[in-house]
């Protein structure tokens, strides 16, 4: 209990000084005139402005509040790398056995984990919640338990109520190896070069090495291993293999003694974009068809055509000259020789063989899509001919053997069960009509001429006509890609007849499968991230399809059951527990994706450091200590004295309290004032009186 002496005028505090102003007043007159008991009616006038002011005695009963010591750990991913755990916990451990044993001081602890996206460690945030929770003038001492890599610096309190100290973890033989990639674009046009800046960099107590192995894998294919400098920036030039979406994943080994894996590997995502797509478009004949493959190839402002119709075939001999027909020679040589690898498509519409292609021109071409070319037949009445393309070096790759049988009849196309899970004609089986019969015929137009053929083993049956006859097929021949169209009325969509149908989305599909798109092969493992949310499609044209592991970046593994949402497609959704690279196989099919960058904030530093730290640890109002110098015993000293020494750091006591009563008594009674004032001006009138 503690007492004081406060004052509680009656009156306001203005007129109380203007009667201490009265009073000195009059006493300095009654000095000027030399009264006997000047002094007498001094004490008179202390007495009754006593009286006034209202003295009492404030009496307080306080209870003591135990100081505050305030533990920001760091629980981030690179505090969890090594031995850094364990070394973490044990200064924690210290740090609570010190702190107990310290008469009326409380420790609290605030754990600071991941944070959300890629926003690294914000340990001063943390520091700054934590004492915004806990009265200011409580606080005793902070400690920071991390490896100093902190990335919210400019978030640090303005200033700090007591001494602030920092534990640093890790080794001074700490040593990490990092992959960067800078200038990565997000985009390149396929066939050209783009140039990618590698550096693979050395932290901490490295060893003396000069290079190191890198591994460069595309989409998940086999890795192709090289041998590249260290500390050293590489210029790198990539040319993309394919149109859509290409994953870059860069890889170096993990050498023995270095910290952590998880910043050796880098993912760049780089979407291909062609140029222009270049078509051959030969017509072997005039027909209503042919003018839709022309409007539709030139609809599209991306496509550079070439389209050649051959209107006099060498048979036709009328006698006119050629020099007075206004036509141009197909110039063969230069595009079925020279020029061919120049086209990413050659369509054959309706052609024959009219003794216009030699053989070796069909060889050459055959030998076009063998190294990765693509050709289309759309086929007519000349397919089922002795002068048939079929008929030439191309059978090997044709998907379908003509009959020689062409049928003259309506029929509606339709899809087979493998092409409505083929994502060439996922999606789109036509609509029935609206009526009140549950056998409604399907909404697409017929068509009326259909080449009967026979489909090769190895393609791939999409569309059937008549009888449920093959209409259109697909294969592979080597590198490239072959389809085969038995049926030339496909113009009668365009047109409209009978509701037409998806001429062009099919056929803008179908040329994006022969161009090897990705998001049209048959079998393939995609993930798409959102946040840090996954969800992995399996496309594929079996019927099922085994689960997905999925290896995290730390190595540990989840394996994830897939459900078909529709035919051919199976999907999951699954949340990551972190940010980096993942890798996912099926036993079959392979890929890889970085959730935020391959290699988060967290790791781009990986060596313990507190050099960020010593801006606000300075002077003699806190320390840095190292984990692995020992556990430091810890002080109280008095504010304003250092907070550290050897071997130990100081936290302030604050000798808080919280008042539980106050008790307010006047000094004296109001009675006992007026009796001595009146005492006084008494003996002031006699002592006047007498003289």
């Amino acid at each position: 209990m503690t007492g004081s002496l406060i004052l509680d005028p009656l009156i306001p505090l203005v007129l109380l000084w203007a009667a201490i102003a009265l009073a000195a007043v009059s006493i300095a007159l009654a000095v000027w005139r030399r009264l006997a008991g000047w002094w007498l009616r001094g004490l008179a006038a202390v007495a009754l402005l006593a009286a006034v002011a209202n003295p009492s005695l404030q009496r307080e009963e306080r209870e003591p509040l135990s100081d505050i010591v305030i533990a920001v750990v760091d629980r981030s991913a690179s505090q969890r790398i090594a031995g850094r755990p364990d070394q973490t916990e044990a200064a924690l451990e210290n740090l609570r056995s010190e702190i107990a044993a310290l008469e009326n001081t409380e420790l609290r602890v605030v754990e600071l984990g991941d944070t959300e996206g890629d926003g690294g460690t914000l340990l001063m945030s943390a520091l700054a919640e934590a004492l915004a929770e806990e009265p200011q003038a409580r606080v005793a001492g902070l400690f920071l338990l991390t490896d100093g890599r902190l990335h919210d610096a400019a978030r640090a309190p303005e200033r700090f109520p007591a001494p602030l100290h920092a534990l640093i973890s890790g080794e001074p033989e700490d040593w990490d190896r990092r992959l960067v990639l800078t200038n990565a674009p997000a985009f390149a046009i396929l066939g050209e070069p783009v140039t990618l800046t590698l550096r693979v960099e050395d932290q901490g107590a490295a060893p003396e090495t000069t290079t190191v192995p890198l591994t460069i894998a595309v989409d998940g294919g086999r890795p192709m291993e090289f041998e590249v400098p260290v500390n050293e920036d590489l210029e790198l030039p990539v040319t993309l293999p394919h149109g859509g979406m290409n994953v870059l994943q860069f890889e170096t080994p993990f050498a023995e003694g270095e910290l952590t894996a998880r910043n050796n590997a880098a993912v760049l995502q780089i979407n291909g974009v062609r140029d222009r797509l270049r078509v051959l478009l030969v017509s072997g004949e005039p027909h209503p068809g042919e003018r839709t493959w022309r409007n539709l190839l030139k609809s599209d402002s991306s496509v550079d055509l070439v389209h050649f119709t051959i209107l006099r075939p060498p048979e036709k001999q009328d006698g006119v000259p050629v020099d007075e027909l206004s036509l141009i020679a197909f110039p063969t040589r230069e595009l079925f020789l020279e020029k061919i690898d120049e086209f990413d498509l050659i369509i054959f519409d309706r052609y024959k063989r009219r003794g216009i292609l030699p053989s070796i021109y069909f060889d050459n071409i055959r030998s076009y899509v063998e190294a990765g070319g693509a050709v289309l037949v759309a086929a007519g009445p000349d397919y089922a001919s002795a002068d048939s393309l079929y008929r030439s070096p191309l059978a090997d790759m044709l998907p379908g053997a003509p009959t020689a049988r062409v049928i003259e009849e309506g029929f509606t196309p339709l899809l087979s069960d493998l092409g409505q899970r083929h994502p060439v004609t996922e999606g789109l089986e036509p609509p029935t009509l609206a009526t009140a019969d549950d056998d409604a015929p399907p909404a697409w137009g017929r068509w009326f001429r259909q080449i009967e053929v026979e489909a090769t083993p190895s393609a791939h049956v999409l569309m059937e006509g008549v009888g449920e006859r093959p209409l259109l097929l697909l294969d592979r021949y080597g590198e490239g890609r072959v389809a085969l169209m038995a049926s030339d009325h496909i113009w009668l969509w365009n047109r409209g007849y009978e509701g037409g149908g998806p001429q062009l989305e099919l056929l803008r599909r179908l040329a994006h499968w022969m161009m090897k798109e990705p998001e049209l092969e048959e079998e393939a493992l995609v993930a798409q991230a959102t946040g840090q949310t996954m969800r992995i499609t399996r496309r594929s044209l079996g019927q099922d399809v085994g689960s997905v592991t999925v290896t995290h970046p730390d190595g540990t593994e989840t394996e994830l059951s897939l459900e078909e949402v529709s035919p051919g497609r199976f999907t999951t959704t699954w949340e990551a527990p972190e940010m980096g690279l993942y890798r996912l196989t099926d036993g079959t099919e392979e890929t890889v994706i970085a959730l935020g960058p391959s290699a988060p904030r967290e790791f781009e530093q990986t060596i313990a450091s507190a050099e960020s730290l010593e801006p606000f640890v300075e002077g003699p109002n806190g320390a840095i200590l190292a984990m692995s110098e020992g556990a430091p015993d810890i002080r109280t000293v008095r504010e304003g004295r250092p907070a550290s020494g050897r071997g130990w750091l100081g936290i302030t006591p604050r000798e808080a309290y919280l008042t539980a009563d106050i008790r307010i008594s006047p000094l004296l009674p109001a009675w006992l004032f007026l009796l001595l004032a009146a005492g006084l001006v008494v003996a002031a009138w006699l002592r006047e009186g007498r003289r």
